[in-house]
């Protein structure tokens, strides 16, 4: 999982610093948001300290009205330990409370100029990408028509040579090597390279290459989402290998199945076109075209049609 700072997200957005400049380093450990309504009316046991709070026109309306015997004391509980940062929207003017409540407590207060629920959408849209599940993966993440594929095998199988073959096919890389994994909500996972390795490609022989200079902008792309897995291996003559595709493996990356398929590697076999082919039947699956059901439906017709004829 990432680690995201509320600096991170005052430098994203732009945000206005009012006050607790210290607690900019603090961690924002959950990608809800919380709007403290019920908090600012004084019911703070089930209060989420670990979350954004977000106050908006209508919190700080509400608190206005209260008594201001009570005012430092709501903001100082709502400045609590645990709260990464509290942003008021709108521009909205900040509470004199609020400010010397988060400097006691070092609790950074910003202010932005977007509406609440816009705003409230777009931090937690930008949360939830970075603090997705991770992992990583050792292969190669390649755009085929749309369809991004990650190809894996033992190292010296031709993971590479292959996602060169498909750039130059026109096809686009988006990660070789080490492709970072992120599970940004369920079913979908994000690819991507690490900073070290962006738009680099390893070729044994040969050393880096830099595919975005020798290709253009349009051979590489920052991050694709990871629909198709597949295996390279060296030919093994005694192993049986799928030759009708009714039968589909899966594989597990994080808490999302994939289709897997693995494609036996010798001379003579054109494998970036086999990626190509199996990119685009993989479409038409999910289109509803299988053509191994289709043969099977043909085969079992046949088979029929001669048993009434013996009959």
């Amino acid at each position: 999982m990432g680690v995201v700072l509320t600096r991170d997200v005052m430098e994203k957005f732009k945000l206005e610093l009012i006050a607790g400049e210290e607690g900019i380093g603090r961690t924002i450990v959950t990608s809800d948001i919380s709007r403290p309504g019920l908090e600012m009316a004084g019911y703070f046991t089930h209060y989420p300290a670990n979350r954004v709070q977000l106050l908006g026109k209508t919190e700080l309306s509400f608190f206005e009205m209260l008594p201001a015997n009570s005012k430092l004391e709501r903001m100082r509980l709502l400045c609590s330990q645990d709260t990464p940062a509290i942003i008021i929207s709108r521009d909205l003017e900040v509470p004199e409370e609020l400010i010397q409540a988060s400097n006691e407590e070092h609790v950074p207060v910003f202010k932005t100029h977007m509406t609440t629920t816009k705003f409230s959408s777009r931090l937690t849209n930008y949360l939830e990408g970075r603090l997705a599940p991770m992992t990583a993966a050792h292969g190669v993440l390649v755009d085929v028509y749309g369809i991004g594929v990650l190809i894996i095998g033992k190292s010296g199988v031709g993971k590479s040579e292959t996602a060169l073959e498909l750039v130059k096919k026109g096809h686009r890389l988006v990660a070789d090597d080490c492709v970072e994994i992120r599970q940004e909500s369920e079913n979908l996972l994000i690819g991507s390279p690490p900073p070290l390795l962006e738009h680099l490609l390893e070729i044994r022989g040969i050393g880096i290459i830099d595919i975005m200079t020798l290709f253009g902008a349009s051979a590489v792309r920052p991050y694709k989402r990871i629909t198709l897995i597949i295996e390279l291996e060296i030919w093994d003559p005694e192993k049986v290998y799928d030759r009708l595709g009714l039968e589909e493996e899966k594989m597990k990356i994080i808490d999302t199945e994939l289709t897997k398929l693995t494609i036996p590697v010798r001379p003579g076999r054109n494998v970036s076109v086999i990626i190509e082919v199996a990119a685009m039947n993989y479409r038409l699956k999910k289109m509803g075209v299988n053509a191994a059901e289709e043969f099977s439906r043909r085969l079992d017709e046949v088979i029929s049609s001669n048993d009434v004829l013996d009959d």
